[in-house]
């Protein structure tokens, strides 16, 4: 029997591993809040589903027949963070028990760590998140862990930042080129590729992972390093640092060893520029 699988959100993330999912065999649904992205959504998944994540009665209907849910929702410019994810993370744990899933995988974000100065981080450390945004997911990952069962196992992987093909360094630092940003640009700065969120999402599907994960990249360069680096290659102007202005960003260094212990081997463990 095929295995079914569920993906709740379905962008940048969620796209990628629903093409993967399809050349893998996996009877895919997908869902989207957007009744126009049906007909571009009908050629990487079995089944679309036009709902809100709020939705009990479609989520459920939606989850009747899935072994594998993963929830990978992102928060469109404007909307509520706790629209978005918290109350997502609710519905879906309230409807979990009434099917047959048996993995739920959440892609989560390295944000909920806060501040650390500096200091490498792994999983086993309390979030910290400093910003409203921040402490919204530290929520949707607590929600969603409380609904683990000895059926039902729960995976949330902490991603870095996000880049890869449509997202590419480049693009992403172009905005910054020739402008002066504040600090000293120390802080580290925690990526991972598209690939390695598809082939880490997988790995935890296939070894029935359940718990946290960080699912960042093995270089952690620092925004200024790495900045430099992406303006040299591409040709870009040179960025600037006023260090009499204090940086907002937070300085903390990701370790990605957990789940390289259970064997996963990433295929963009350094930047490849």
């Amino acid at each position: 029997m095929d295995t079914k699988a569920a993906i709740i959100g379905c962008g940048y993330v969620g796209s990628a591993i629903a093409k993967h999912w399809q050349t893998q065999g996996l009877d895919v649904l997908v869902t989207t809040t957007q009744e126009e992205r049906v007909e571009a959504l009908s050629a990487i998944a079995s089944k679309v589903e036009v709902l809100t994540g709020t939705d009990v009665d479609k989520l459920q209907h939606a989850l009747s027949d899935r072994q594998i849910v993963l929830l990978c929702v992102a928060s469109k410019r404007g909307a509520s963070y706790a629209d978005t994810y918290l109350k997502t993370a609710e519905t879906i744990a309230r409807v979990l028990p009434n099917t047959p899933v048996e993995q739920l995988i959440y892609t989560s974000s390295c944000s909920v760590y806060g501040e650390h100065n500096g200091a490498w981080v792994t999983e086993m450390m309390p979030p910290m998140p400093i910003t409203d945004n921040g402490k919204i997911i530290e929520q949707t990952e607590e929600t969603l862990l409380a609904a683990t069962t000895p059926q039902q196992k729960v995976c949330v992987l902490r991603l870095g930042g996000i880049y890869g093909p449509g997202r590419t360094l480049e693009k992403i630092y172009s905005r910054a080129a020739g402008t002066t940003r504040p600090g000293k640009g120390e802080e580290g700065t925690n990526w991972v590729h598209l690939s390695d969120i598809v082939g880490g999402i997988d790995w935890a599907r296939e070894k029935q992972l359940a718990g946290l994960y960080n699912l960042v990249q093995e270089e952690v360069p620092t925004v200024r390093e790495l900045i430099a680096r992406v303006c040299d290659h591409y040709n870009l102007a040179s960025v600037q640092w006023d260090e009499g202005q204090p940086s907002t960003r937070k300085n903390v260094r990701v370790s990605n060893a957990k789940i390289k212990g259970t064997g996963y081997q990433f295929s963009h463990p350094n930047f490849d520029l």
